[in-house]
């Protein structure tokens, strides 16, 4: 049998999280070659926003894909922007790794801990202005990289705290270099933070097939919710957006529960709020929540944003 090939970025995390991958493909028997290739996202040194925002981790793996050079693609899912590419299918969504948001500061410190105007570190505008709205009185200091580089910057003393996602660490065996697990009734992440995509071509029914077993009906039913509000919000994977869905148990059967947040870089105004319904209708309380969102002035904060 040719071993399919999965086109993934070089990063240490990208590399990782397909080797995640491919180990089970691997455990059933199925041949898995990694093909690292350069993205744009990993050429810049702008934050994401500045340069292009949604797809910019992707585009070129997605090509790739078309033109054959791979069979597949895995993509952290918060990367992939939200309207369909007709040529490709995501063919999976396995379990989702924990998906909140880390502080990594000097001296183990807290995020309560942290001294007026210590600065902390972010490449992301939904970390920025939950961090502002947080009123710590923290200095937000834009940065980019690996996370190597971004770790690196509280090591040199170049930024007092940075903050990651939790799900990169664990995958990297980093965990424990987190000084403190922020509560997402602090900061939401982004939608689908903690979650794989597994991308194939539409037409490759074989594919399609070998990877369907991998996927997680509740992890995708969280992230369709989580990416139905981004997609009706109008707002690209770099916006100060934060969403989180959970299916639960509830008193008539398994319930989802969504909660999101946008806001303004500078902390205020903030518009949050949440909604419920049944997991085979996450597309639509995604849907009904960024309504309410965008009749409560939402519209205005991802524009002023972008």
């Amino acid at each position: 049998m040719t071993a399919l090939r999965l086109g993934t970025r070089a990063s240490a995390l990208a590399v990782t999280q397909s080797g995640l991958i491919a180990d089970r493909l691997r455990a059933s028997g199925v041949e898995v070659e990694l093909v690292t290739i350069s993205t744009e996202g990993d050429r810049s040194t702008q934050r994401v926003s500045e340069f292009g925002g949604q797809g910019v981790f992707v585009a070129a793996l997605r090509e790739a894909l078309v033109r054959g050079d791979v069979d597949f693609a895995v993509h952290s899912l918060k990367d992939l922007p939200t309207a369909p590419d007709p040529r490709l299918v995501l063919a999976a969504i396995p379990l989702r790794e924990d998906p909140r948001d880390v502080l990594v500061a000097r001296d183990n410190l807290t995020l309560g801990e942290l001294p007026q105007g210590a600065r902390v570190g972010t490449g992301s505008l939904r970390r920025e202005a939950q961090l502002n709205a947080l009123g710590l009185g923290v200095e937000v200091v834009p940065i980019r990289g690996n996370v190597d580089t971004r770790l690196g910057k509280v090591a040199s003393g170049e930024c007092d705290a940075v903050v990651v996602a939790r799900a990169g660490l664990l995958r990297l065996g980093r965990a424990d270099e987190a000084t403190e697990v922020i509560d997402p009734l602090q900061m939401l992440p982004a939608p689908g933070q903690g979650a794989l995509a597994c991308e194939c071509r539409a037409d490759d029914d074989a594919t399609i097939h070998l990877l369907s077993g991998l996927d997680d009906s509740d992890t995708r039913a969280a992230v369709t919710a989580e990416r139905s509000l981004l997609a009706t919000l109008e707002a690209g994977c770099s916006a100060p957006v934060g969403a989180l869905a959970e299916i639960a148990q509830g008193d008539d059967g398994d319930e989802l529960w969504l909660r999101a947040m946008v806001g303004s870089i500078s902390g205020s105004p903030t518009i949050r709020l949440s909604a419920t319904g049944l997991p085979s209708e996450a597309a639509a309380v995604g849907e009904r929540l960024a309504a309410e969102m965008l009749a409560e002035g939402a519209d205005t904060l991802v524009a002023v944003a972008s």
